[in-house]
């Protein structure tokens, strides 16, 4: 498959799950003419990977992706934060990022966090490796599991998340995925430490 063709699946799974039009955001990610676009699409119904639709995905376009899903609080970006979902695109073609509900921020890291869920959201879909960014639910992190269907949860070094406790989840709602632990070349960067250290420099002045 032309890797014009792997962005044209990507750029569709991506608004599929945002109930969106695709071609604009296949424009911007191809950098293509609408013709070669059309031209492009043509030739991935004709090989039944889109739906006669133009919209939508069928099964096997859908199981050609490699869907990457990886969460976090993301109050503050770090450097952490840029490896370990640099690591988690690299697994896969589309990466997809679900920050926390503020609630679950405050459970997670025992404090409100800086910045509102929508404002993190923005955030992180602001970064370059990131397709797509979700705010979390709160009741059942597996509902948004199973609405992105990922092959491969990527969890940061300093997830508490167990490896066991994700491969159960994903069994009952009968969604085979791996879970890719993931390192950090810098294991002392954490939102927490950065505004602690920020809050004491701040006092010290």
């Amino acid at each position: 498959m032309e890797k014009s063709e792997k962005v044209i699946l990507s750029a569709m799974y991506v608004c599929q799950i945002l109930g969106k039009e695709s071609f604009d955001l296949i424009k911007e990610k191809t950098m293509l003419s609408d013709d070669e676009i059309n031209s492009k699409i043509d030739v991935l119904i004709k090989n039944q990977l889109i739906n006669k639709d133009r919209k939508t995905l069928t099964e096997i376009g859908r199981d050609s992706l490699k869907i990457v899903l990886a969460g976090g609080v993301f109050d503050i970006i770090h450097p952490g934060h840029i490896y370990t979902l640099n690591a988690a695109k690299e697994l896969g073609d589309v990466l997809v990022v679900v920050v926390a509900t503020d609630n679950t921020a405050v459970k997670m890291k025992k404090r409100k966090p800086l910045h509102t869920q929508e404002q993190r959201q923005e955030l992180v879909n602001s970064l370059s490796m990131v397709d797509l960014c979700l705010i979390g639910q709160e009741d059942d992190i597996f509902k948004t599991v199973n609405h992105v269907k990922p092959q491969i949860i990527a969890l940061g070094y300093d997830q508490v998340h167990q490896e066991h406790f994700i491969t159960e989840g994903c069994k009952k709602i009968g969604l085979d995925a791996k879970v890719a632990r993931l390192q950090s070349p810098i294991p002392e960067s954490s939102s927490s430490k950065i505004q602690k250290e920020y809050g004491e420099s701040i006092h010290g002045i």
